[in-house]
């Protein structure tokens, strides 16, 4: 069995009822296997470090890394380094989508060398060199699934290997979700883990999810296909309430609203049940969907807030932004915590200097950081309240705390502004140059109680050249539920992100490798295929609200994710909707097509 070193794996749960059974007596079954190839990050901005010693034997290390605190621990831990030896510092990442999360070998490399060498070395890897460390695990995967007439599943099987290195068990949660997304008394999980002579695979965007929910958003086509039924109505017909993996009721799970929204805003109620029937001259026309579920998570973070008598505020954290918009987020909650606009405030993050936070990864970054922030700023404005009923004479001294509040550079009490006093001169009678307060917030007790998750549903309209076999995806729909959204701007941005993500994932990208020499073959973004601005038309992004106060004290959950989630299952069920050709081994080419 695969090793469950890896931070985050949850295991399969047991089989509940006898699913070989019931898949054998049930009126409509599928039983097929899907297959998903490796896949590579690929960011922008390729791996790479510079290291400064000091003739005191400290190194600044300045890495593209998702993890701060991460980094510096693993370099404490390898080169047998104190705490106060190391700063690593990173503020700006150009893109990692997993790849940042564990160092890799450059930063051991360029360490060395610094170490040795006793001056600044700086590492940075080709872009062929990306290929040879962290990527999404190839998978083989069997689902099987039984249903009776009116479409209930009575059976649900899902197995799974993936890759490993020969030196490590990596480990994806690739198959557990078939057990919490829908309804159904008999299941079966498998996952395995087989040694190859590959590096190791690493977490990337979605990390088992992406994979997973493939075959399964697939299978669920199949199904629908075998009972003539609507997709969208066979994943009604199956909706779960509760998550029967932990058999814990959902914290939220808006999803029903996903399928309405979505599905009004793309148009689902116009399409025809059976396939090949839309064409505009010489392309054939298919609309698919499929369903998206990721974690919702926190951890353990810190932030720090510090107020100047100039009533600038700076907050801190050890986080990153790895293009997620963590710096508006954060700036955005603080600003709200403190009632200030947000010019008076300004965020720190990617310095190990700062308040430890967790790798930016698994969508909790806002979740786990944001809720330190809002925590370290109310404190913060608590502070300055009680400072003003200290010092700000009589009146203030008089009225209720929440009749205190800041106006620009002063605090005022009442309803007008007479009463008011300069937070300088506040600071000054305090005898305070400044003013400081730091959080650190744990999950709470009462989540253990929960299965918390975001959740989509994803419409996508294909089209497919009858002569040709190229494939336009040219419309997409894609509805989330994720808690309070901070920002709608970079929060959609990021769906779209995945969007794009899913739609390369289903046409474009597979590393391809040399057995017999023990090399990859497409190492460069020329063979390695990835979409550019004409492979993308149309995205539309829409949340559905979604009160949740178990989650976290915000009611945030993560977008980062479940953008890319689903995706590539609905783009091929659109094109069997075009053509009525069923392909199930990623990614959808033109041999494939036309096999």
């Amino acid at each position: 069995p695969p090793s469950t070193e890896k931070g985050g794996f949850d295991p399969p749960p047991p089989p509940r009822g006898d699913a070989d059974a019931a898949l054998a007596s049930a009126v409509a079954r599928v039983d097929a296997f899907y297959s998903t190839p490796a896949e590579y990050h690929n960011p922008m901005e390729m791996h790479g470090c510079t290291v400064v010693p000091d003739e005191h034997g400290h190194l600044t290390v300045y890495e593209k890394t998702q993890g701060v605190v991460n980094t510096k621990s693993y370099l404490t831990a390898v080169f047998g380094l104190s705490d106060d030896q190391v700063q690593v510092v990173s503020p700006f990442v150009g893109g990692a989508f997993g790849s940042g999360l564990r160092p890799q070998y450059h930063l051991a490399l360029a360490v060395m060398a610094a170490l040795e060498l006793k001056r600044p070395v700086r590492v940075t890897l080709t872009r062929q060199q990306m290929f040879t460390f962290a990527h999404r695990p190839q998978s083989i995967q069997r689902v099987a699934l039984g249903a009776g007439a009116d479409g209930r599943l009575q059976a649900v099987i899902h197995e799974a290997v993936s890759e490993t290195s020969q030196y490590e068990d990596y480990c994806d949660v690739v198959v557990n979700w078939a057990g919490q997304l829908y309804q159904c008394e008999n299941v079966t999980l498998g996952y395995k883990v087989v040694r190859l002579d590959v590096p190791t695979p690493a977490d990337m965007r979605a990390p088992g999810a992406a994979q997973g929910l493939f075959p399964l958003e697939v299978a669920m086509d199949e199904l629908a296909e075998s009972l003539q039924m609507d997709p969208l109505e066979l994943r009604l017909v199956n909706y779960a309430e509760r998550d029967a993996n932990k058999n814990l009721p959902f914290s939220s799970k808006a999803l029903r609203e996903c399928y309405r929204e979505g599905a009004a805003r793309f148009g689902w109620d116009k399409r025809p049940l059976a396939p090949r029937a839309r064409r505009e001259g010489t392309e054939l026309i298919g609309w698919g969907m499929a369903t998206g579920a990721w974690d919702a998570m926190q951890n353990e973070a810190s932030a720090r807030a510090v107020l100047t008598r100039d009533g600038q505020v700076t907050v801190s954290s050890s986080t990153a932004d790895i293009g997620t918009g963590t710096y508006t987020a954060m700036t955005q909650i603080a600003a709200d915590a403190l009632g200030v606009p947000l010019h008076d405030v300004v965020f720190e993050l990617g310095d190990t200097r700062l308040p430890k936070a967790p790798l930016e990864g698994g969508s909790w970054t806002v979740s786990s950081v944001g809720s330190a922030v809002d925590v370290a700023c109310k404190r913060l404005h608590n502070r300055l309240v009680e400072l003003a009923r200290q010092h700000g004479g009589a009146r203030f001294a008089s009225v209720a705390r929440e009749d205190i509040r800041r106006a620009g550079k002063q605090m005022v009490c009442g309803s007008g502004t007479e009463d008011a006093i300069a937070i300088d001169t506040l600071l000054e009678r305090a005898g305070l140059e400044s003013l400081e307060e730091q959080a650190s917030v744990k999950p709470h007790e009462k989540q253990q109680a929960y299965s918390m998750g975001t959740h989509s549903a994803v419409f996508v309209e294909a089209r497919v050249d009858e002569a040709l076999g190229t494939v336009r995806v040219t419309r997409v729909v894609s509805a989330v539920a994720a808690g309070h959204i901070v920002n709608p701007k970079t929060a959609a941005n990021q769906v779209a992100g995945g969007v794009v993500w899913g739609i390369s994932m289903a046409l474009h990208e597979e590393g391809q490798f040399d057995h017999d020499i023990g090399r990859q073959m497409n190492h460069n973004l020329a063979d390695y295929h990835v979409p550019v601005n004409a492979d993308i038309h149309d995205i539309d992004v829409l949340f559905v609200e979604e009160h949740d106060d178990i989650v976290n004290p915000l009611g945030v959950k993560g977008v980062g994710e479940i953008g890319v989630v689903g995706v590539a299952a609905a783009v091929c069920n659109a094109i069997w909707h075009a053509t009525g050709k069923r392909v199930r081994e990623l990614p959808i080419t033109l041999d494939k097509l036309f096999a």
